[in-house]
């Protein structure tokens, strides 16, 4: 499940991408995919009919009915960094859980051993 709050600025990026897509080649469609995935986290699936290419107009109809919202750019950046900080927060106990459980070794730990044995100052 991807966003579903976007800028007007990337509205208009997305839209055109979606045209790109509906005239490109296989290749090309799939590239179109990816990005928006990755840098929009805009996944087509979450708004298309089964089986139905998705392009433009039905992008902006999503928006008429509100499925997409579209908000400031400030409101959009603040969710952006709330979703980076717990991301990170997540990454953070998801290791301090595999090192308590003996999954992963903590490479920090490693380092800082090793440097104490060899006298290796840290800067």
């Amino acid at each position: 499940m991807g966003r579903k709050k976007f800028s007007e600025r990337e509205i208009k990026i997305i839209r055109k991408l979606l045209g790109s897509k509906m005239s490109g080649n296989r290749s090309q469609q799939k590239m179109v995919r990816h990005t928006l995935r990755t840098v929009f986290e805009f996944n087509i699936s979450d708004f298309n009919i089964q089986g139905k290419a998705f392009g433009p107009a039905d992008l902006d109809e999503c928006v008429r009915r509100g499925r997409i919202q579209v908000l400031d750019e400030a409101t959009i950046e603040v969710m952006k960094a709330r979703y980076a900080e717990k991301k990170q927060r997540d990454e953070a106990l998801r290791q301090a859980e595999a090192i308590a459980d003996g999954e992963v070794v903590d490479w920090q730990q490693v380092l800082k051993e090793w440097n104490e044995y060899y006298g290796v100052k840290e800067e």
